[in-house]
């Protein structure tokens, strides 16, 4: 599966792989020629580099698994040994279980192999976890159990190969339990564990080692979750053109509230600042001298009404509509919902515009019928999703259910199509957990629909967006910050790709 314009190779560098799906690029790997037992000493090589490289010489141990990834663990042992690193290993259970490549490298392992016990923890001042691997199907428990609390209350420094053990590869929750490594060193690709929480969380860094695998597999495989990057997008991306006027970059109608107006504003501000030629603020009357005089950049239009705000819909340059942020929760808000679907123009639905749906979702789900967003955090996607299971999957699910791209938002945010395609965004800061932050980011993928990006795309540049804009601010940022500090994201976001051609060269030299 392609993502957007980009073709398969370009977006198959952002590809995260499920643990399934990683033994099937194993296994085409070795269909292709390459042996495993390269591909496991090329594995283990890797881990051995990592650690060289992030510390000095000191007393480790290597804790080993019964399966491939405890061969990996072998491998970077017996490295770690030849170059002069004191070395323990400890396997769990006997040497003479392992079969395949591990038997085979575990036989090149000239040290003793100790009993997987605590005591084998003692001395040590870095800890190699190579006990199991992402696809591990059931609980950590038994000795392996012990080990991992051991190793949780004892904070050695630790190294783990694929995942820390216990982590679920595919999903990022934790099976059982699972200590925090300081660096995870995985190959190939990523997996969603390793950006979905909390599986991002125990992984500290993570490397992503080259061990041979032909990118090729990626054709077969066909995969569809990919770590948020401008290269998926960037195609796409509406730079403004020498010749192009404000009509041409859409207009935006944001439904504002009575009592609570600071969110459409936010919103407001997000869609100025993402490029839209116009935004145009629907203000209830009693409400519109507020925001006539602090929106000097948008047109403000005053109704009372869904008839009124009907009217304002007749109006088909305003080509995306944004309803939700301060709109209240109630029936009145659910109309003017359905009146914005019913015009058949891009949507993007958040807040209040969601929760009003809560035990009525079928209702809104029947209306989409035309490209549509929604940007629910969890309590929201709770109150309009009846899904369980992890992240990812829900987002897919609710996806396909609601007929819209869904975000959900998060440290983790998901961007899910109705069509299985996903994105996972990784560039999430603390900091954006502050009121209103959700309402610039609603109106950064309003502005960015309405210059012509589709709605999948649009969603994920505008949490990438989102989040780069507050990383430039740090500590102290409150949502109002947040549409300013797109500018030098934009300025920076230009500059990497104009030497590329991406951006046209007029963009960085025309005056407004």
């Amino acid at each position: 599966m392609s993502i957007g314009m980009l073709p398969n190779q370009e977006a198959n560098k952002f590809a995260l792989l499920a643990p399934k799906e990683m033994d099937s690029a194993d296994h085409k790997a070795i269909a292709s020629g390459i042996s495993g037992a390269d591909l496991m000493d090329a594995a283990g090589r890797a881990v051995a580099e990592a650690v060289i490289e992030r510390w000095t010489k000191l007393p480790i141990t290597v804790l080993c698994g019964p399966g491939n990834n405890g061969g990996d663990g072998f491998v970077a042992a017996r490295y770690l040994k030849e170059a002069g690193w004191p070395v323990r290993l400890a396997l769990l259970g006997a040497v003479e279980n392992l079969t395949g490549d591990a038997a085979l490298h575990a036989g090149h392992w000239k040290g003793e192999i100790e009993l997987f016990k605590a005591d084998a923890l003692d001395e040590a001042y870095l800890i190699i976890d190579a006990i199991f691997g992402s696809g591990l199907s059931r609980p950590v428990d038994g000795i392996a159990g012990e080990i991992i609390q051991s190793l949780k209350e004892r904070k050695t420094p630790i190294c783990a190969i694929d995942v820390p053990t216990g982590l679920d590869g595919a999903t990022g929750l934790v099976r059982g339990q699972a200590a925090p490594a300081d660096i995870t060193v995985t190959f190939f690709r990523k997996k969603p564990g390793h950006l979905l929480y909390p599986g991002r969380a125990l992984c500290g860094s993570v490397i992503v080692a080259d061990i041979g695998i032909p990118t090729a597999v990626l054709d077969d495989i066909n995969p569809h979750t990919y770590e948020n990057s401008p290269e998926l997008w960037l195609d796409q991306y509406p730079w403004p053109q020498a010749t192009g006027n404000k009509y041409q970059r859409g207009e935006v109608l944001i439904l504002g509230g009575e009592a609570i107006t600071g969110a459409s504003r936010l919103s407001a501000h997000g869609a100025m600042r993402a490029g839209a030629g116009l935004v145009t603020l629907a203000a209830p009357s009693s409400a519109w001298l507020i925001y006539a005089m602090s929106l000097t950049s948008a047109i403000v239009r005053s109704f009372n009404s869904v008839g009124e705000f009907d009217a304002l819909l007749a109006d088909d340059r305003r080509n995306v509509i944004v309803i939700g942020p301060g709109a209240g929760v109630g029936e009145t808000t659910k109309q003017y919902v359905l009146a914005a679907l019913a015009v058949e123009r891009k949507v993007v639905l958040d807040a209040d515009a969601l929760t009003s749906f809560a035990g009525t979702s079928e209702v809104l789900f029947e209306a989409v019928n035309y490209p549509c967003v929604m940007t629910p955090h969890e309590g929201e996607f709770d109150r309009l999703f009846d899904i369980k299971g992890d992240k990812l999957l829900r987002a897919r699910s609710a996806a396909k259910k609601s007929k819209a791209i869904v975000l959900l938002k998060g440290a983790d945010t998901v961007i899910a199509a109705p069509d299985g395609r996903a994105i996972i965004n990784s560039n999430s800061v603390p900091q954006l957990a502050t009121g209103g932050s959700g309402d610039v980011l609603t109106g950064i993928i309003a502005g960015l629909l309405a210059q012509g990006m589709d709605a999948f795309h649009a969603a994920a540049a505008g949490a990438w967006l989102h989040c780069e804009a507050a990383s430039t601010i740090g500590p102290g940022l409150i949502a109002e910050d947040l549409p300013d500090a797109l500018v030098p994201v934009l300025k920076k976001l230009a500059d990497m790709t104009l030497a590329e051609g991406v951006v046209p060269p007029e963009v960085m030299s025309c005056t407004p």
